[in-house]
Parts: structure tokens; C-alpha cells; sequence
């Protein structure tokens, strides 16, 4: 745990001294750049009826999450971008990484216990086509070297990256490094995409852009068994699909846009009518390997699951945005990649603090709604267990949460975020909370 507290420390002095490279340009070959952030998080003791084998802690909890990650980049032909992301990871989640549907640190999942771990977090190839219809600037920043495109284009990436480095993006609420920490603001967040256990795949994702208008539609891999780390390569028996329509528009001159995203998985999976018929056939008795977590003993077949979701932000002032998300997945069966969430809804505001001579910071407040299947919860109040969730019986309510933050640019290139959240009913148990958690961020890039 030493480490944990002299981590901010040495980030600090790395990220914020002078750095010959990353620099922006309006025409980049190459690209190397480094970001690196810190989330410390507390729990306190909450209340709560009872606990089970999946339950978030009740007592007083402290997580943290460590990442730097390099962003290397450079152009091999006309038109193609190469990137490569090595990371180096640490980090302790609250209670296991179980007990919430919408967990607190969107980080906490590249994370591998108390001892740095590196790993290749991307490599990847995007390729674009120009098709004229006027050109558009493409700054500088991480896995995108500065430059021009055409209005209307094709791009292709093909490669190792993350779902959600090309689907349902948000202006103000999808980066956990910079905006709102929650699960449920990185994206849709019953959007079950496929990713191994880190949330990265093989695939590719194809785009083309047609003025205000875009295509999206990619297929990706999956893990071999449900959420764990080693990835099925076989991306044409075992996949996640997705399409996703884009219209970018203008308001009094303000920008907003609108995204339609439908998506299909196709893997092995337990579907929680067979669990919940197993359970009762064996009397719910705890098998001596996997306890009430039933899934395991009918994870038999390959399944198909489902889901459609809508994303809009929309700038009111130059400073002052708006967003909202709402997703549907039919929750037939167990998480495939993400969390247990089968309906969920978030909407917030993002407010730049130029008004009071600070441009650079944001304030973020968010709120939140998650909500289960009829199938999962009956299994769930049935006493089952799943892969995050189950505290051996549930009184069903949707988990609901509210998160505010301010990030203050302390200089160049370097964040500091204080962020609070409140959680009703984790894990959909109205005997349960509510939890509040308090955040401190590092975050600095360069």
C-alpha cells in the first residue's frame, strides 16, 4: 500500500516537467505522447440489512487506481495511421470490483492488484479515403495525429483497441481520466460491447462520413468465458457487432449531435431462465465450487444478446453543454464484457469555468438510473449470484446515483479533480445504502 501513496508523487514530478515531444502541430508524422493519472477513492461504512457472497462491503474502504500510458504513433503511407499504447497499470477496487451495477472508478478495470503490471493496451491501424466536399482540421491529441481529412471519407481501423474508442462517444461524459468517474457516464452502460476483462478487443470498425452524417458499423472479440482476460479469437463464430448512426448538427450556431447505436453479441453464455430452473432443481443448495453462482453449471450453449441505445450532447453557450443517454439490451442472458446492467438512463451538465477566469477547469453533475430484466432479477432475488452482483436475496429497486466533480487545471497539461458520489440501492437492493464515495484525481498528459 506504500506504493499507492508515492505513485501521485513520482507522477506528478514525471508529468509535469518539460517534454520535447507530443507537441502540437497542424501536420503531424509522427506522434509520441504520455498521459498518466491517479484516482484515489473512500468509501465509508453504509448500512445495510444483510450482505451475501457478491455484496459491496459495508465497512469503511479505500480504492485507488494507477495508469500510465504512452500513445505512439506514426504515418507508414499516405492516408494510414499506425498507433501503439503500452500501459502500466496498479490498483485496489472497492469490495473485489463487486456490489454495484455502475462502479465508481471507470479505471478500475485495467487495474491488477498492488503491484505495477505492464501490458500492450492497443495496436492498431486507421487508414482513411478523402472524397472531397471540403476539408476539416484534425487536432493533435491522443492516437490522432494533427492534420486535415475531407468532409466525406472512409476510415477503417483494424487492429487491437476498444469498442468505445469509435461507438457511442460523448463530448462532455465518456472519458473517466478527464469528465465523470462513474461507469455509467463512460458510456451507455448496458451497453454490453465486447472486450476482454480490460475492455479491449481485435476487430475492426468502419466509418464513413458524409458531411453532417455518420455510418459506424465494426465487429470486435470477445472474451472466452464471460468478463475474464483471455480473448476468443474466433471473431466469426464468437462476436460483438455494432452500427451506429451520427448526425452532427447546429443550434443558434452551438454544435450538438445525435447517435442511434444497436449492437448484437454473439458468445457462450448462461441465460438466467436455465439458472434459475437449476437452482431450483437443486433446492438452492451452494454447489461446493461455485456456491449460488449457478451460471457456471449452464453456461452450455452459444446465446445471442441485444441492445439499442440513443446519445445526444448539445452545447447551450460557448461553455455550458448537455447530454443524455439511454440504453435497452434484453437481458436474457448473463454480462458478456461489461456490468450487470439491463436498462439504463444518464443525463448531466459540463460547465467550463471561464465565467470566473478559469477556462481551463469543468464542472460536471451527472445523475444516473440502472435497472435489471425481469430474468436477472428474479434469479438474483431467487438468492443466485452472479459475476458482480448477489447479496443472497434482493428487495428490488432500480440503483440510481448522482455525481458532481470540479477539475482544476493546475497548469499546463495537469488536472486536479475533486468528485463526489451518492448511490441508492447498489446492486438494485433497497435493503442496502446508501454509499457515498469520495474521489481525488491526477490526472496530466503531455
Amino acid at each position: 500500500m506504500k506504493s499507492a501513496f508515492l505513485y501521485p508523487l513520482v507522477l506528478f514530478g514525471l508529468l509535469s516537467s518539460p517534454a520535447g515531444f507530443g507537441q502540437s502541430a497542424d501536420y503531424e508524422d509522427t506522434a509520441a505522447k504520455l498521459q498518466g493519472t491517479y484516482i484515489w477513492q473512500k468509501k465509508p461504512a453504509f448500512n445495510a440489512a444483510y450482505s451475501g457472497q457478491n455484496s459491496l462491503s459495508t465497512d469503511k474502504e479505500i480504492s485507488y487506481t494507477a495508469t500510465i500510458t504512452a500513445f505512439l504513433g506514426f504515418r507508414p503511407w499516405a492516408g494510414g495511421e499506425f498507433y501503439f499504447n503500452p500501459e502500466v497499470t496498479q490498483g485496489v477496487p472497492f469490495s473485489s470490483l463487486t456490489g454495484t451495477g455502475g462502479f465508481t472508478n471507470g479505471e478500475v478495470t485495467r487495474t491488477a492488484g498492488t503491484n505495477p503490471q505492464a501490458y500492450r493496451q492497443r495496436a492498431f491501424l486507421r487508414q482513411t479515403w478523402n472524397h472531397g466536399g471540403g476539408t476539416e482540421k484534425v487536432e493533435s491529441d491522443l492516437n490522432q495525429m494533427a492534420g486535415t481529412v475531407d468532409k466525406n471519407r472512409f476510415v477503417l481501423t483494424v487492429g487491437n483497441f476498444s469498442t468505445l474508442d469509435v461507438f457511442d462517444d460523448n463530448a462532455y461524459a465518456h472519458d473517466p481520466r478527464r469528465q465523470f468517474m462513474n461507469w455509467a457516464h463512460m458510456t451507455s452502460v448496458a451497453y454490453d460491447y465486447a472486450a476482454d476483462a480490460r475492455g479491449y478487443g481485435w476487430g475492426f470498425a468502419a466509418e464513413w462520413f458524409a458531411g453532417d452524417w455518420a455510418l459506424r458499423l465494426g465487429r470486435m472479440t470477445g472474451p472466452m468465458q464471460p468478463n475474464m482476460l483471455p480473448t476468443d479469437f474466433k471473431i466469426f463464430k464468437h462476436y460483438g457487432d455494432q452500427v451506429e448512426v451520427e448526425h452532427n448538427h447546429e443550434i443558434q450556431g452551438l454544435p450538438g449531435s445525435v447517435k442511434l447505436l444497436a449492437w448484437r453479441n454473439r458468445a457462450v453464455m448462461a441465460r438466467f431462465q436455465d439458472a434459475l430452473a437449476y437452482g431450483n432443481s437443486v433446492n438452492w443448495v451452494p454447489d461446493p465450487e461455485y456456491g449460488k453462482q449457478y451460471l457456471f453449471k449452464v453456461r452450455n450453449g452459444e446465446q445471442i444478446k441485444y441492445g439499442f441505445g440513443v446519445n445526444t450532447d448539445q452545447a447551450l453557450t460557448a461553455d455550458l453543454g448537455v447530454f443524455f443517454k439511454a440504453m435497452w439490451s434484453d437481458g436474457q442472458t448473463e454480462t458478456l464484457a461489461f456490468t450487470e446492467v439491463d436498462r439504463s438512463m444518464t443525463a448531466g451538465v459540463s460547465l467550463k469555468g471561464a465565467a470566473w477566469g478559469r477556462a481551463q477547469d469543468t464542472v460536471g453533475l451527472a445523475v444516473a438510473r440502472n435497472e435489471l430484466s425481469r430474468e436477472r432479477r428474479a434469479y438474483l432475488e431467487a438468492g443466485g449470484i452472479s459475476f458482480f452482483i448477489g447479496d443472497g436475496a434482493l428487495r428490488y429497486r432500480p440503483e440510481t446515483s448522482f455525481e458532481g466533480y470540479y477539475s482544476w487545471n493546475a497548469m499546463k497539461g495537469l488536472w486536479l479533480t475533486a468528485d463526489y458520489q451518492r448511490i441508492h440501492n447498489p446492486a438494485y437492493n433497497a435493503d442496502r445504502g446508501p454509499v457515498n464515495v469520495w474521489s481525488a484525481r491526477l490526472h496530466s498528459e503531455f
